[in-house]
Parts: C-alpha cells; sequence; structure tokens
C-alpha cells in the first residue's frame, strides 16, 4: 500500500473521530454536573452563639466614703485582697479631733455620775439619821404627853417635846426629798452620757469612713485614683467619687450578646462552650444562669425601651453563662472584659438522619411534575398558566433525588420535613431515608435546577472547595 493512501485512511480516522467526539462532547456539556451527597444517620448537635466578654458574677465599685485627701492607697490594679483588707485612707484630722473631744466629754459625764452617785449615798445615810432621831424624838413626845395629861410635867415642857418631834418629822421628809433629788440627777446623767456615747458613735463611723476595706475577697480591676487626690462623696461613677473597682473571680461569667432569631431556643440550665480570645485553644464549660428579656439594639447596646429612634435595626439579648470548674492556671488569666464567644447548646440528638444544608431549596411541587414530566422543562403553555395563577403556588422545602431512569441519571424534587440545625446539617424528619443520594451543589446549580434534568455527578469541584476552606 502506498504511503499515499496510507495518509488518506489516517486523515478519514481522524475526522471521524473529530466528528464522535464533538458529538460526545456535545452530549457530555448538555448534561447538568452537580455534586452530591448521602442521607447519613448520626449524632447533631444544634449550637447558638454568642459573643461579650468576661464579667465576675460580682463587683463592686468601691466609692468614696468621706470627702478629703487620699494620704494612702495601699493596693494597684491587678492585686488580690482578702475581705477586710485595708485599701485606702483619707485625711482624716477633724474626725480623729472630734472622736477626741467627745470622748473627753464623755469622761467629764462618767465623773459626773460617780459625784451624783456619791451624794445618792450622802442622802441615804442623811436619811438613816433623820429616821433615828426621829424615832428618839418620837418616844420623847409619847413620853411628855402622857406626863402632860397626869400634869407631872408643865406645858411648857410638853410643847418643846411636841415641837422637837415635827422638826425631826420635817427633816425626814427634807432629806427624802434631797435623796430624790439626788436620784434624778444621776438619771439626768446618766442620760447624758448615752446621748454622748451614741454621739461617738457617729463619731467612730465617720473616722472609720475615712478607712476604705474590701467588701469580700476579689481582684482589683480598676484604680482611676492616685494619692494626693481628692476624693467626695457623690454619685456612683461620678468622677472623684470611685476609688477603685473590685470584682469576685470566684463564680466568673461570660456576658454575651444572642441574635433575636436565636433567644427562643435557649433556656436556663443549657450547657455551653466558651472560648476567650486571649487563650486560643483553651476551651471552658459552663451553663447558662440568666436569659435578658429586654431587647438590645445591636449598634449602641441600647434597651430598646430607653431608645427613641423609631428606626428598626437588628436587636440582640443578653445571655449570661457562668463557667464551670476553672483551672488554677486560668484563674489569673480570665481578666474581666477579656472577649469571649460562648456556643450554647440547645438541642442534642443522637442517630438521627441529616442532610448538608446547602442540599435544602425551596421550590412549588406542582410545577415540579410539570418539569419532571418533560424532562426539566416546561411548556410555555404550563409555565404561562403557573406565572397567571402564582398566588395559588405552594413553595415547600424540599430537596433534589437522584434516580435511574433508562441509563440516565436524573433529579426529582422531594419535599421534606426538617427539625434541629447544626453546624453544616441538618435533621430530615420525613421525605427521605437513609442513604439517599441527593443534590447537595453546587449553589449556582441548586438554583436553576429543575425535577427531571438529566445530570451528572462532579464531586471533585465541592471536594476541593471543602479543602480549601477547611
Amino acid at each position: 500500500m502506498s504511503v499515499k493512501k496510507i495518509l488518506l485512511i489516517a486523515a478519514g480516522v481522524l475526522i471521524v473521530a473529530a466528528i464522535v467526539g464533538g458529538i460526545v462532547w456535545r452530549r457530555e456539556a448538555s448534561i447538568t454536573k452537580v455534586a452530591t451527597g448521602k442521607v447519613v444517620r448520626q449524632d447533631l448537635v444544634s449550637q447558638v452563639s454568642g459573643t461579650g466578654q468576661i464579667k465576675p458574677k460580682t463587683y463592686v465599685n468601691v466609692g468614696a466614703t468621706s470627702f478629703g485627701r487620699i494620704t494612702h492607697l495601699y493596693v494597684k490594679e491587678g492585686d488580690h485582697v482578702k475581705k477586710g483588707a485595708i485599701l485606702a485612707r483619707v485625711e482624716s484630722v477633724q474626725p480623729e479631733a472630734t472622736v477626741s473631744a467627745q470622748q473627753a466629754a464623755i469622761a467629764a459625764s462618767r465623773t459626773d455620775i460617780s459625784s451624783y452617785t456619791a451624794a445618792e449615798k450622802t442622802a441615804d445615810a442623811n436619811i438613816a439619821q433623820a429616821k433615828a432621831d426621829l424615832q428618839q424624838k418620837q418616844l420623847d413626845y409619847q413620853r411628855a404627853d402622857a406626863l402632860y395629861k397626869d400634869q407631872l410635867i408643865a406645858r411648857q415642857d410638853y410643847d418643846s417635846k411636841k415641837a422637837a418631834y415635827d422638826v425631826a418629822n420635817a427633816t425626814l421628809q427634807q432629806r427624802e426629798a434631797a435623796l430624790a433629788q439626788a436620784h434624778a440627777q444621776t438619771e439626768s446623767q446618766r442620760a447624758h452620757l448615752n446621748q454622748a456615747m451614741a454621739s461617738q458613735r457617729a463619731n467612730f463611723d465617720a473616722l472609720d469612713k475615712t478607712i476604705s476595706r474590701a467588701p469580700f475577697d476579689g481582684l482589683v480591676t480598676n484604680v482611676p485614683v492616685r494619692e494626693g487626690e481628692t476624693v467626695v462623696v457623690g454619685i456612683q461613677n461620678a468622677e472623684g467619687s470611685t476609688l477603685m473597682t473590685l470584682a469576685d473571680m470566684s463564680v466568673i461569667t461570660a456576658e454575651v450578646k444572642v441574635d433575636e432569631t436565636d433567644i427562643v431556643n435557649i433556656h436556663l440550665g443549657q450547657t455551653a462552650d466558651v472560648t476567650v480570645d486571649a487563650l486560643p485553644g483553651q476551651v471552658f464549660k459552663g451553663h447558662v444562669t440568666e436569659v435578658g428579656d429586654q431587647a438590645l439594639l445591636r449598634t449602641t447596646g441600647i434597651a430598646t425601651s430607653q431608645s427613641t429612634t423609631g428606626t428598626e435595626e437588628a436587636k440582640d439579648f443578653k445571655v449570661v453563662v457562668t463557667l464551670d470548674a476553672v483551672p488554677e492556671n486560668h484563674l489569673d488569666q480570665l481578666r474581666p472584659g477579656l472577649s469571649t464567644t460562648a456556643r450554647i447548646t440547645v438541642a442534642q440528638k443522637p442517630e438521627i438522619l441529616t442532610i448538608p444544608i446547602q442540599a435544602l431549596v425551596q421550590r412549588d411541587p406542582a410545577m415540579e411534575k410539570i418539569y419532571a414530566a418533560n424532562d426539566g422543562k416546561a411548556p410555555k403553555d404550563s409555565v404561562a398558566a403557573a406565572t397567571t395563577d402564582s398566588s395559588k403556588s405552594q413553595v415547600e422545602q424540599g430537596v433534589y433525588l437522584l434516580k435511574n431512569d433508562d441509563g440516565k441519571v436524573r433529579v426529582q424534587f422531594v419535599p421534606v420535613t426538617t427539625g434541629i440545625t447544626g453546624s453544616t446539617d441538618i435533621e430530615v424528619v420525613s421525605g427521605l431515608k437513609q442513604d439517599d443520594e441527593i443534590v447537595t451543589g453546587r449553589y449556582q446549580v441548586l438554583r436553576n435546577l429543575k425535577s427531571g434534568t438529566v445530570v451528572k455527578r462532579d464531586n471533585a469541584a465541592a471536594a476541593e472547595t471543602e479543602l480549601s476552606t477547611s
């Protein structure tokens, strides 16, 4: 065979191969490529996330309780203090002088009481003497009376004895009155002493308020003043009225904001995983201890009840997660104000059917039946009728299920009922069974996909996308 014939035959084969390849290429190009996945049974955890900051459960602003200049400041930010420890002192010259003056007045009152008590004893002795004298004068008078009746003594002697008896009786009454007066003076002085002591307690209180003490064991988180500055008793948090902030770090919380669409799923006692930006890789366990009832504007953090603007904007709710046991090596690292994220577990189900969230689409089942009967396309009259009667269409959520049809793989829209939502998967309550193969992507394909469309599995691109995002 000549070379010319061989070349002609080779050229013919190439032309035929090109024609066949073109036909195959056109056929393959007309087939929609989709990423697929299967319905699997697995444990699913639904979580709600919120961001916020670390806060102690109990903290106080230690305010100034006395006006004056700070003479001593015993702590600095970051110090741990015990309950009752002295934190600061304010000048106390005037309170100390008032206490000393009142102490002298109390001592004088006690001396007066001692004097009046001695006067009472003297009055008691005078009464005893007056009683003895009266008894003697009474006996003399009785004898004189008997003798005078028998006319044995003169009238003058009788009158003398009677007068002496009357004088003794009056003297006794006088001395009893003096005793009562002495008692009254003593009681009056005791009342003055009690009054002085009550005033002294107020003076001691004023003096004690020049000393600031820790109300509980805690961490000093803020000291806005310095020695030598003058502090005033005023409104809480006003400049010059707050000495420092003390936080009780024995109970640590994460105060986070949760989106309004998720707050309905959060309840007291739910467990949470708390992470702190400053401690990467460390997860702290906690539980929900407070769920706010007041919506907060996301841009300002102001409660909606206090906002004067009428604009609509996204809202959050405050949720407090109390950390459980915190390791000792992290107690000093968890400082108030650190940025934190709390992932609250709102639902958890074992061994349930799940699908990827991105597989869900919204479709009208009636239209999907029309598409399925026409290989993914609908007659113009059917589309026009559906458009005209769009008010009666019922959009449902579902997935596209892969079906083998005469050697071809087609998709069919299947409505599904879903349950709890995880980070990437969602529970399927009804509509699918385990190992069903469904379309999971890509988004551009899913957006325009119709029932009855012939598809081809292409999971390579999906795997590359997943690898790049992981």
